[in-house]
């Protein structure tokens, strides 16, 4: 499905000012999960630690689904709507221009972060549920104040309602961005084609990103675990994780890898980053790749093998043989990498809400609030 030119999960910003919400966790809660990693019996694991502090262990994990099919789906679905593809494009490159590029990082990730909580339904994108008073996704720990690129998937939705009404679903938008929000950041190396016919949800639940999303702290088995409950398998996680290869995150997400604190990284890139995050504050927002920062490209997996990762869950990689050997055929081939990505874009793009009793999907008019008609 993939073809290779020539030359993902992280940040910021919202459609709405998801800050004014405030933080979904308390000071008491940051102080504990900043410290927990010396705490006795306190292990860190996915986003555990900061939902509740100092408690060992995930919400049990759903058994593993089937391989995505991709049943439904496919290239060039909008005959209907020729330019649709064309007019996803442009507002991403748009988004992208003047340097911008921290905004394609977040359309990665805006999908992953989709896919993963009910299959790719645009989920993620909603401010209010159907038949619910509860708060949505994006205000789960994993999005809130951390995700960027909705008002570009907005932006998009504008323009698609007005060349062809009705027509093309915001999961097919996300999908569809984050395909050429991919080949704006590896500067064409990959470049592929999206399959489409997706439809989109009426239910985003704050409490499903925080158990379905792999989170910072997790260890090998736990991410397995995670791609697992979607359909996707070993290879697919260790591909997928090369998003990590571009974008920014906050110090308190990694500073249990930091001294005094026991750890596998790079001791020189730890001091600096020691440093960054004690002058600025937990909240601070570093590069997570310092070799080719606004790059995706296969450094990440360079930086893995030589401990300059900034996550449990990055050097976890690191950590058995059967990992390690994919990792390093991926840092000694960047094709390899680049068609392997490529795929597992497309896979993951074909989760789909395999769950009964949900209310009927459509193609919303607008992104973020499900229609009411």
């Amino acid at each position: 499905m993939a073809k290779v030119a020539a030359l993902t999960i992280t940040l910021l910003g919202l459609l709405v000012s998801v800050t004014c919400q405030g933080s979904i966790y308390s000071a008491q809660q940051q102080q504990d999960a900043s410290s927990s990693s010396s705490s006795p019996g306190c292990i860190l694991r996915g986003w555990i630690p900061f939902l509740h502090p100092c408690r060992d262990g995930q919400p049990p994990t759903p058994n593993p689904l089937p391989p995505p099919s991709g049943a439904g789906l496919t290239v060039g679905y909008y005959k209907n709507c020729p330019g649709a593809e064309g007019i996803v494009r442009k507002a991403v490159e748009k988004a992208m221009d003047n340097g911008n590029r921290g905004i394609g990082a977040g359309l990665i990730r805006i999908f992953f972060h989709d896919c993963f909580v009910r299959g790719c339904d645009a989920s993620v994108l909603l401010r209010n549920t159907s038949g619910s008073s509860d708060q949505t996704e994006m205000f789960g720990l994993p999005n809130i104040n951390s995700l960027r690129g909705f008002q570009v998937i907005n932006d998009a939705k504008a323009e698609l309602e007005k060349a062809c009404p009705r027509t093309v679903s915001c999961a097919d938008i996300v999908a569809f961005a984050a395909r050429d929000a991919t080949r704006n950041l590896s500067y064409g190396a990959i470049d592929f084609q999206m399959p489409a016919g997706r439809l989109d949800g009426r239910v985003s639940l704050k409490e499903e990103a925080e158990k379905n999303l792999p989170g910072p702290f997790d260890s090998l088995d736990d991410l397995q675990k995670s791609f697992a409950a979607q359909g996707l398998g070993f290879n697919d996680m260790v591909t997928l994780s090369g998003a990590h290869s571009i974008g920014v995150a906050r110090c308190r997400f990694f500073t249990n890898r930091l001294p005094p604190n026991p750890s596998d990284m790079d001791r020189d890139l730890a001091r600096s980053l020691k440093a960054t995050c004690d002058q600025n504050g937990l909240d601070s927002k570093v590069v997570q790749d310092p070799v080719t920062p606004v790059a995706l490209d296969n450094q990440y997996y360079k930086n893995v093998h030589n401990g300059k990762v900034l996550f449990t869950s990055d050097a976890a990689l690191n950590s058995t043989d059967d990992a390690r050997k994919v990792v390093d055929g991926f840092a000694n081939n960047a094709v390899d990498w680049y068609r392997a990505f490529a795929d597992a874009m497309v896979k993951m793009g074909n989760i789909r809400d395999r769950t009964i009793n949900r209310p009927k999907p459509e193609i919303r008019e607008k992104c973020f609030i499900y229609n009411t008609y």
